[in-house]
């Protein structure tokens, strides 16, 4: 029964690759009150964006997860936040011990999810991004010896819920989600808004420059401006993550191990923290779609356009369809044709465009209840791409993930 289930997980991974060799995508599947679809394409040397969905009768979860300086951040993220939110709203005390993705994943075959033991809120999801933190933590201390590079990578870290109704958004860096809703009734002249649901922890925002320098008073050079772009300290945009523990633990930029692989400055203090943005709303009638994505896709198009065009277009492939916009206006940007791009390897793509992750949830209220699709599947079920496009690499869980051909 195990090989069966395993053999099930391996399915719902899968996606379909088309004409870009480094775009992934899954056009349709159903959650429990409408569709989702994803897409993935890659940049980098090693695929820094990781994404999941898990769905269950009664919720949705949405993940997704930018890496930089490296790809270990987002995939130990993509491996362990999760588990962490479940053993803390869903599960038993006696699995909190020994969970893992595997376990998780086990479970969801199954175990169908309930929602008795409290309920998901803001300190939930706060205590799971503390303890992925902390345990991302962990691993740098262990691997520093041998590894002292790891301390500087990290994740910017975008989660969705979606239970009994409400939505819960938590998120740390400037992946964004923006919320499509209609603001008029009626069968013609419908219009669609767009409302952003995340907060951009980017020093590029004058209102987080002004943030972080408020918590600096005595280091005037915390921010600053490096070939027309603000970094902290001349190196992150971000001022939000997990990882970097170079930039919020002192004692490693001071180890003279480290200052080969990064600059030889002290810090008196932390210049980053992975204390999440928090939102909770209320679905309602009017509220049509939801867009969760990287900033690879923010970069090249607003959320205005975005949203439009998620209004506009067909359900099935539309994720795909929004990365392949952005990789338009990449292309233009860089004086360039699509196809040109195409053509670019992994690696040097990142001359051109990020990597770039989207997952759009539609909200269908009418099918009633938040168990409107309980009858598309019985118990949960799991969504993730691939830790790296045309890859059978595991990372920790166990689990392969790849895509077809």
């Amino acid at each position: 029964m195990l090989r069966a289930c395993c053999r099930a997980l391996e399915r719902c991974s899968r996606g379909r690759v088309d004409g870009d060799g480094l775009l992934w995508h899954m056009d349709l599947k159903p959650h429990a009150s409408g569709d989702f679809s994803i897409a993935v394409v890659q940049a980098n040397s090693s695929l820094e964006d990781q994404s999941q969905v898990f769905t269950s009768p009664s919720a949705t979860y949405i993940g997704v997860y930018d890496g930089h300086g490296g790809p270990e951040a987002s995939r130990f993220i993509n491996t362990h936040l999760f588990p962490h939110l479940h053993s803390k709203f869903l599960f038993p005390p006696l699995f909190t011990s020994v969970f893992n993705f595997r376990v998780l994943n086990l479970y969801f075959c199954h175990v169908e999810l309930a929602s008795e033991q409290g309920g998901l809120s803001a300190n939930v999801l706060k205590k799971a991004f503390d303890a992925t933190e902390e345990d991302f933590l962990h691993l740098v201390k262990r691997s520093w010896p041998t590894q002292p590079q790891i301390a500087s990578v990290g994740s910017c870290c975008l989660v969705g819920a979606i239970s009994n109704g409400v939505l819960y958004v938590a998120n740390l860096g400037d992946s964004r989600a923006v919320l499509g809703r209609r603001v008029s009734e009626g069968l013609k002249n419908q219009v669609v808004a767009a409302e952003r649901l995340s907060t951009d922890h980017n020093v590029a925002v004058e209102e987080v420059r002004k943030e972080v320098e408020a918590l600096h008073p005595d280091d005037s050079h915390i921010v600053v401006c490096t070939r027309g772009v603000w970094r902290i300290k001349g190196i992150i945009q971000v001022s939000r993550s997990i990882g970097d523990i170079y930039l919020k633990k002192p004692e490693f930029i001071r180890d003279p191990l480290f200052q080969q692989f990064i600059f030889p400055d002290t810090l008196k203090r932390p210049v980053m923290t992975a204390e999440p943005s928090i939102q909770i709303r209320k679905l309602r009638p009017h509220d049509l779609f939801l867009i969760f994505a990287s900033d690879g896709l923010w970069e090249q198009l607003n959320d205005e356009a975005v949203v439009e065009m998620v209004f506009k277009n067909p359900r099935a492939g539309i994720a795909k369809r929004l990365v392949r916009a952005a990789l338009q206006e990449a292309a233009k940007k860089s004086e360039m044709r699509y196809d040109e791009i195409k053509r670019i390897g992994k690696g040097a793509r990142r001359n051109v465009h990020d990597d770039i992750t989207v997952i759009v949830i539609y909200l269908d209220h009418h099918h009633g209840s938040p168990n409107g699709r309980v009858k598309d599947y019985s118990t949960g079920n799991c969504t993730n791409a691939p830790v790296d496009i045309f890859s059978h690499n595991t990372y920790e869980s166990g689990n392969s993930l790849h895509a077809d051909s």
